[in-house]
């Protein structure tokens, strides 16, 4: 069964197409970074046009790559929600348009659930069942999985995300947008004894998050240093914010995921989103698997941001697993809002 993927929740259009048996036969993906750079933050009208005029080239690009005909295609997936409304409409209005056209079956699939078994594309993948830590700009999960739409939710953030605590900390420091590998970078020529931030729930009895704490710490951090020095901070005390910063947030994140991997004693641990590209992250998870035994898996750094074949992958895997879901409906709706624990098992 080949599967087209069609992404187009926030700011990145994906398409790609996927083979039950062959696996990832291709996929293309165009980022708006650059267009929503100079205004610090997507805007959800230029997200949606740009949509639109991405969206036929790039299944052109996804068709000629694999040297597949659009007859070959089986089913056409693409992401429901959640994400912006605009963005969403145009993916779902393209998919189900193409599917109707081919006479094929055609199913919504949820975002988050893309993103929770993309790592199960790369070359080693792992077994059912794992803890999953769900880490975006928009999103901060921990949850045990147990097969395609069989998911516990452990804890999750009750605020803000941590993607969105790395673009809003690095706002701040006056690095631009997108924010998260700017900090990151910066990170790596701080002194991590030059400012010690506040790790909020580190110690908590759960496995809930919370980051605003943290990011407001930065503002006083930063307003401190603007009162005392006329001049702008200088290079070298904003890679020590950005330090304190990232030594932060990565403790809470990886303390968590220890937390979760001896509570529930399973021995995976699978890393999702698009801060799962952090390189502090990963090293400190690598690191405390090897203390605790436990083992990482991370998908490849071109999944981890949205893309077409996670969605691709996504619903070949539901339709797989249930085949009474290739329904031929084209009455299309989004979901800009839907809960992951929503998801029927599949």
């Amino acid at each position: 069964m080949i599967v087209l993927g069609v992404e187009s929740s926030c700011d990145e259009t994906g398409f790609a197409l996927y083979d039950t048996e062959r696996g990832l036969l291709s996929h293309a993906l165009h980022s708006q970074v650059a267009m929503h750079e100079e205004y610090g933050g997507v805007v959800p009208e230029l997200a949606s046009r740009d949509h639109i005029r991405r969206a036929l080239p790039l299944l052109q690009e996804v068709l000629d790559r694999a040297a597949v005909p659009m007859s070959d295609i089986d089913a056409v997936a693409y992401t429901q929600g959640p994400g912006l409304a605009g963005a969403l409409l145009v993916g779902s209005s393209v998919a189900c348009s193409l599917a109707l056209a081919l006479d094929k079956p055609v199913l919504g699939v949820h975002h988050l659930e893309g993103h929770l078994l993309s790592p199960l594309l790369a070359s080693e993948r792992p077994d059912f069942p794992f803890i999953a830590l769900l880490v975006s700009g928009g999103h901060t999960q921990l949850m045990r999985v147990d097969g395609v739409g069989r998911y516990t939710m452990l804890g999750e953030t009750l605020d803000d995300a941590a993607g969105e605590a790395f673009d809003k900390s690095a706002k701040l420091l006056g690095l631009g947008y997108p924010g998260g590998p700017a900090i990151s970078r910066l990170a790596e020529f701080g002194d991590p004894a030059a400012y010690t931030l506040p790790r909020p729930m580190l110690h908590s009895k759960d496995f809930n998050f919370s980051f605003s704490g943290l990011k407001t710490a930065v503002l006083t951090v930063v307003k401190n240093h603007e009162q005392k020095v006329v001049a702008n901070i200088c290079e070298q005390d904003k890679a020590n914010i950005a330090r304190g910063f990232v030594d932060a947030i990565v403790d809470v994140l990886t303390a968590k995921c220890v937390n979760a991997m001896r509570h529930t004693g399973l021995t995976r641990l699978v890393i999702a989103g698009g801060v799962g590209a952090n390189k502090q992250l990963r090293a400190a998870l690598d690191d405390a698997a090897a203390r605790r035994r436990f083992k990482v898996y991370y998908p490849e750094l071109e999944f981890c941001t949205d893309n077409g074949a996670m969605i691709a992958f996504a619903g070949a895997m539901r339709l797989e697993r249930n085949p009474a879901l290739a329904q031929r409906d084209y009455a299309f709706n989004v979901r800009p809002r839907w809960p992951l624990d929503e998801l029927v098992a599949a």
